[in-house]
């Protein structure tokens, strides 16, 4: 396939816009609730960066074989009876229980992307297919990772996923969290050091978005780790600790909404 067919012909160029990225960064910190902004903000900044992960993904093994199944995740990732018969201490059941206890659906993500995207054409094509594909495992890296949902875990996720498959947009909306977040946190708290690390733990870590989804579900959560490289979030562990040794909770003073 030529990179050129993984577009439709009526999209329009792809290019950087930092001023608009900027205006909706600036409505993010505003209405921290507003999470639409986020995808605004990468998508202003993203350019060509997503076309350039979608090569590099469709020129791998897996990355081929994904395409030609072209499975949509948010039905498999929401099928909770399916989930709940996998095997005790599998990934699928740890997502499971993540999901559950921070009351989200794969299908609530999909829900604010629509919210983003009703005012803009959408394309059938394979770059939007590739662009759901990254949207949907986010949720699923918290799990493989061990960043919570916390702010900083957040930003801790989407270094990780700037490190998986680099994009200006995810980087700036973790680096600008973090600073945001270090405004919070006690003197000492290693915030940016937190989120570098889960940006070279994402580029050490082989590719989720290329993963049989299906399969890993099924596979025990310490051995997928394992294989595919992901290394323990020791200073998203340790900006925590110094939350708590100076008497304050870091879930409830970053708690994200």
């Amino acid at each position: 396939m030529k990179p050129s067919e993984y577009l439709h012909p009526d999209r329009k160029k792809l290019r950087i816009r930092p001023f608009k990225a900027l205006q909706h960064f600036r409505n993010l910190i505003a209405d921290k609730e507003d999470t639409a902004q986020v995808f605004h903000t990468i998508e202003a900044l993203n350019g060509k960066s997503l076309l350039r992960g979608l090569e590099d993904f469709a020129a791998t093994e897996k990355g081929a074989q994904r395409i030609a199944e072209r499975i949509y995740l948010p039905p498999i990732l929401d099928d909770h009876t399916a989930l709940r018969k996998l095997p005790a201490g599998s990934v699928g059941v740890a997502y499971l229980e993540f999901m559950e206890r921070e009351g989200l659906s794969a299908a609530g993500l999909v829900a604010e992307f629509d919210r983003f995207t009703k005012d803009t054409p959408q394309y059938d094509d394979l770059l939007q297919w590739y662009g759901y594909r990254l949207r949907d495992t986010h949720d699923l890296l918290h799990v493989l990772t061990g960043y919570g949902r916390d702010a900083l875990g957040e930003v801790c996720v989407l270094g990780f996923s700037h490190g998986q498959a680099a994009g200006p947009g995810v980087i700036f909306v973790a680096y600008m969290g973090g600073r945001e977040i270090k405004k919070l946190a006690p003197r000492g708290a290693p915030v940016m050091a937190a989120m570098r690390e889960g940006k070279r733990h994402g580029k050490l870590a082989q590719r989720v978005v290329l993963e049989d989804i299906p399969a890993l579900l099924a596979e025990p959560l310490d051995a997928a780790r394992e294989r595919l490289g992901i290394l323990p979030a020791t200073t998203y562990a340790e900006v925590h600790r110094v939350f708590r040794q100076a008497g304050q909770e870091p879930m409830e003073v970053l708690a994200a909404e």
